[in-house]
Formats: structure tokens, sequence, C-alpha cells
């Protein structure tokens, strides 16, 4: 990320034109942790829902994502990303935990089988 009152300076010299956008916490101090998350499924049959990322550190500390707002719709073997934000920065990660919800009460439940499953961290691209 970057501190609000300096992005310009930081974001419109490496390419033109430029977006910016600016996600904020309802929490103190504020602050997102920005992840994007890339899942490949094998589910034969389409499946449409919503993806809650948990991230796990070494002594046990854990950060959930926020539920995003639309839902995604899963194929097989087809990629899709998904941003995910957290209140709280994980710096090593021990172990992701996926929830797969469709948000509905009613009907049968579904699993999301994933083939490969990649999280990388847009605040530290490094990682």
């Amino acid at each position: 990320g970057y501190h609000a009152d300096r992005w310009k300076k930081l974001l419109i010299p490496y390419s033109l034109p430029t977006k910016a956008y600016f996600d904020t916490s309802g929490q103190d101090p504020f602050c997102m942790y920005n992840y994007l998350l890339d899942i490949t499924t094998w589910n034969k049959s389409i499946r449409r829902g919503f993806i809650k990322v948990k991230i796990i550190d070494y002594a046990g500390n854990t950060v959930e994502s926020q539920m995003n707002s639309e839902a995604s719709t899963f194929q097989q073997y087809k990629r899709v990303k998904i941003l995910t934000g957290f209140h709280q920065d994980i710096e090593k990660i021990a172990k992701i935990s996926l929830t797969f919800s469709t948000k509905t009460l009613i009907g049968p439940r579904h699993k999301l089988r994933i083939l490969q499953m990649k999280l990388k961290s847009l605040n530290n691209p490094k990682r």
C-alpha cells in the first residue's frame, strides 16, 4: 500500500493512465493488507459462490478475510482470481484455509474441489 497523501508521486511515473483503489477497514488502524487468491478448480459442474480465506502463522496467530461482495463462478480447469483483504498482515504463513459458501440456506451443499491455489501479497509482492 501507499500512504494516501503520497500516492500520486509513487504511482503516476510507472504507467499512464493510472487507476488507484483505496481500501480501508472500519477498525483501527484502518489499513488493509491485500492478497490475490488465484484458484483453479476441478469440479465437473459449475459452482457459484463466495470464498473466505483464513491464514495462520507458525505462532498460531490467525487472520480471516472479509467475505467478497460479489460471487465468483468456478468452472473446471478455469483460473479465478479473487482480491482478499485482511485487517492484519501475516509475514510467514504456515497454513491457509478456504471456506466456500453459496449463502443459501435451502438446497444441497456443494464442495469446491481445488486443483491449484496461489496466494500472493499485494502489499509485499516479493513474498
